[in-house]
Formats: C-alpha cells, sequence, structure tokens
C-alpha cells in the first residue's frame, strides 16, 4: 500500500541544515511534520509541490530580531517569511514588550517597538504569549525578556545602579517570564536606561536564568574601544549564572576599531573553550538604532530612518539633514529627536571575518517600525547565501544554510526545528540556488528578496508565488529543558 501525505515535495535538493552534503529527494509531510525524507515516487499527497531544479532547506531561524510588535501588527511576517524565515527570536538587547509600562513608550530605545502607541500593555509575560496564542502569526517565535524593560518597570532613576528592593522585584519579573516561557533574558547595557546597571545587578536579577537552563543574550555594553572589555564581562556574567551566552550583532565598531575582529573572535575562540558562549551578526557595513549623538564622530554616513518632530527628513542623509536646517550635525541630531538611524561604520573585512567564524549564527537585526528601515530587515537570509555564500565563496551553501539552521536551533534549544528530518517540524524554505539574492538596498530597503520559491511553517505553506499566503500556523516555542531544576 503507497504512503499518503497532506504535501509531498519532490525532486528536490535537500540541504538539511547539519553541514552534509546536498543530496536529492523527495519530502513527505503529515501533520504538521516531516514523515518522510527519500524516494517517494509512489506515494501520493493532498498537495504537491515541483520542486525540481530548487533547494530545500529546513526554514531559516532569524536569531536576533525586534518582533515582538509585529508579530501583531503585521501577523504575515512579510519582511521574513518572504526570505525564507520559519522562526524569530524576538525581546533582545534588553527590550521586550512584555512587563513594560505605558511609559516605556517614551524611553529610548524601548520606543523602537511602540511606534504608533498603545503597544506596552502586557503587564507580564504569560499575557503576551497568551495574546500571541489567542492571534497567531505566520511562523514561529520564541522570545526573551528584557532587562532594560525591567528597569523602566520597576525604577524611578535608571541613571544608577538599582537597588536591592528593586534588584528582587526584577529578579520576580524575569522568574514570572521564565516560568511563563521565555528563553532568556536580553540586555542592553550600551543603552542609557541600562549603562548604570554593573554586571552585579545584572547576575542578581538574572538568578531565574539558573534555575530555568534560560540563555543570557546581549547587546554588549560597549562594541567599540572597549570591546575586549565588555566581552570578559558578557562571560564572566554567564559563569556566574552558569547559562550559555548569546554575543549580539557581534561587531568592532568606528575607524579606530575596523581590523579588531581578529582580537575579538581570538578571545571569543578562548571563552568557548571554557564555557557555552555563541555569537551572531548581520552581513552589512552598516548598523542601526536610535539617533545617537556619540556615533557622529564613527560613522562615515549617517540616514535618518524616523523622526517624530520632523519626518519630511525619514530616509535622508543626516548631512543633508543639516544643511536643510541650517545648522551643525550635532545640532541636526538634538533638533530632529526622537529619531532613528543607520551608521555606516563598520569595516567589510571584519564583516567577512565573524561571519566566517564557525560559531556565528545569523541574525538580522531588522527594525520593522522604522519608517525607511535598514535594508537587513528584508535582506539578511539570501544575501549570506547569494551574495556571501555563492558569489564571494566565502562558505559552502551547506555551511551558510547551517549558520541560519542547525546551529541556532542546537544553540537556543529549539527542538525539532533546523533541520530536514523525519520527525522534525516541517519548516521548510524551497529556494533556487541561482537567483537568490537580497533586493533591498540602502536606497530601496524594503523590496523583496529574490529567489525564494516556497515557505512552510509547520507544514503550512505561508509563502508562494511572491506573495503571503494568509496561512497562519506561528506558534510559541520554548527552550528545551527549560523546566525547573529540581
Amino acid at each position: 500500500m503507497s504512503q499518503h501525505y497532506d504535501l509531498l515535495i519532490r525532486n528536490a535538493s535537500i540541504i538539511d541544515g547539519t553541514r552534509a552534503p546536498r543530496f536529492a529527494a523527495d519530502i513527505g509531510v503529515r501533520a504538521g511534520k516531516i514523515a518522510a525524507i527519500g524516494e517517494l515516487k509512489g506515494a501520493g499527497a493532498e498537495r504537491e509541490i515541483d520542486a525540481t531544479g530548487l533547494i530545500a532547506a529546513p526554514g531559516f531561524i532569524d536569531v536576533h530580531t525586534h518582533d515582538d510588535r509585529l508579530l501583531f501588527s503585521d501577523p504575515a511576517m512579510t519582511p521574513k517569511v518572504s526570505q525564507g524565515v520559519t522562526t524569530v527570536i524576538a525581546g533582545n538587547c534588553g527590550i521586550s514588550l512584555a512587563h513594560a509600562p505605558a511609559h516605556a513608550a517614551q524611553t529610548p530605545p524601548l520606543d523602537l517597538l511602540d511606534g504608533d502607541g498603545g503597544w506596552f500593555r502586557f503587564p507580564t509575560f504569560a499575557a503576551y504569549r497568551e495574546e500571541l496564542a489567542a492571534r497567531p502569526a505566520a511562523l514561529n517565535a520564541a522570545c526573551l525578556v528584557g532587562h532594560t524593560t525591567f528597569r523602566v518597570a520597576v525604577m524611578d532613576r535608571l541613571d544608577r545602579p538599582a537597588t536591592s528592593a528593586q534588584i528582587a522585584r526584577m529578579r520576580e519579573l524575569a522568574r514570572e517570564s521564565m516560568a511563563g516561557g521565555a528563553i532568556g533574558v536580553s540586555t542592553g547595557t550600551a543603552y542609557a536606561p541600562a549603562a548604570s546597571a554593573p554586571a552585579e545587578e545584572i547576575i542578581e536579577v538574572c538568578r531565574p536564568l539558573t534555575e530555568f537552563n534560560g540563555l543570557y543574550v546581549t547587546h554588549m555594553r560597549n562594541e567599540d574601544a572597549g570591546v575586549l572589555d565588555s566581552i570578559e564581562e558578557t562571560c564572566a556574567i554567564g559563569r556566574a549564572l552558569e547559562v550559555p551566552v548569546v554575543i549580539s550583532h557581534h561587531k568592532t565598531v568606528g575607524v579606530r576599531n575596523h581590523g579588531r575582529s581578529t582580537e575579538t573572535l581570538a578571545l571569543i575562540g578562548q571563552k568557548m573553550r571554557e564555557q557555552p558562549v555563541c555569537l551572531d551578526c548581520y552581513p552589512y557595513i552598516a548598523s542601526s538604532t536610535v539617533l545617537r549623538d556619540d556615533r557622529l564622530a564613527q560613522s562615515t554616513r549617517i540616514i535618518v530612518t524616523w523622526s517624530k518632530p520632523h519626518p519630511e527628513f525619514n530616509g535622508m542623509d543626516l548631512d543633508e539633514v543639516a544643511r536643510r536646517l541650517g545648522v551643525s550635525k550635532d545640532a541636526a541630531v538634538a533638533k530632529i529627536k526622537p529619531a532613528g538611524a543607520i551608521y555606516f561604520m563598520l569595516d567589510e573585512q571584519d564583516v567577512q571575518r565573524i561571519l566566517s567564524f564557525d560559531e556565528t549564527m545569523i541574525g538580522s537585526d531588522g527594525l520593522p517600525h522604522d519608517a525607511v528601515p535598514h535594508p537587513r530587515l528584508w535582506g539578511t537570509f539570501p544575501r549570506v547565501l547569494g551574495h556571501y555564500a555563492r558569489d564571494l565563496k566565502l562558505f559552502s551553501l551547506e555551511t551558510a544554510v547551517y549558520k541560519m539552521t542547525g546551529l541556532p536551533a542546537r544553540k537556543f534549544g529549539l527542538a525539532g526545528r533546523g533541520v530536514l528530518q523525519a520527525g522534525a517540524h516541517a519548516d521548510v524554505t524551497l529556494f533556487d540556488l541561482h537567483t537568490i539574492i537580497d533586493a533591498a538596498d540602502f536606497q530601496h530597503s524594503t523590496a523583496p528578496a529574490k529567489g525564494i520559491h516556497t515557505v512552510l511553517v509547520n507544514g503550512e505553506p505561508v509563502w508562494a508565488h511572491g506573495k503571503p499566503s494568509g496561512a497562519r500556523p506561528g506558534t510559541l516555542l520554548t527552550r528545551a529543558g527549560a523546566s525547573p531544576r529540581s
């Protein structure tokens, strides 16, 4: 008797997310999972996809996002599914919607999530989880909670370390979140609301991570002159808590620090031999966040991505903004804030060196609510596959896929994700190796990538024929082994 499947992908060239060489096979999907991979010539299915000439890979895992709100405001998750992403890690850089009071919307960088207002309405992580379950998105999400968000919720003044009572309250918020299904706590000590938090505060707030085997994920205190000290601090926090550490969007910032990735990667490699440490990066020489005075001297070019008082400058170079206002660049920054910006301050050789590092995962760090976002929001994964792997041959396509599938699934504890094998969840991306490339650039930053054919989440097509399907099969993912330790 022949096998019957809900969906059958025929004639694919499979890159399975383990770094193994690609191979030809069919994929049978049943009840949201991969039921079989192999020669399924005699099988039937409710739906079939002919993948002749296409690569079938696990759906990509975007390990560094600020999609906490986008999951609700654009549940089709078009910027992500259009580039093959099937799972996002939200709540990075100390910023999360859960536990934030309403006034958080006026506190940079938390304002990156709010936009049109009213989004800081989740008093607990459980409330956020419940709304996501009631209003699912097209793709899966695993969520961190933010230390900066805790600080804004608990502290009256953010320009000093927390008191013991405030630390105790933040620790309880962290514990509630971990018990409610968060996968870890993120920090953003590079930003003013958390810059005054010493390592001791972070360790004590994050104590529940030890109990729940959660992750410590950080936008480090310093990514320029003090980057090595920041790596040391980050790893010391991980050791104190006995939990894995993720260094977010690793880079060395500013012209004076170009080339220093040789030093940082050597140090990270040493730390990896001593404790669980990993890192992610995005494949661009420009970063993006809120508009900050301290980035002016470090950047060769700055583009305004949004401005609340002066939206007419959205998408304009800061040099031109200053010219139109008839003031210096420093004065222009003061006039147009609160605002966001893209900063050209990284070195291409550093980007390539970090991308090539064996344990580097891929994260977009896209800011979906910027009026004119950095093109990484729409282009990160096809750029790695098309530009860096295929065209520059920085690494093999199998390695590129591993960096965005099997590796992050293992590091973040996402069981049954990131690999194509029988029994795994049917998160699958079909793409054309010859045409895949990012189309978004700094002039047209929201163009969908080329070469993505079909994207499945839990066995359901969410992207096909160049557009979203309308399906919402996404679910909230938890970290394997994250139950309280006895």
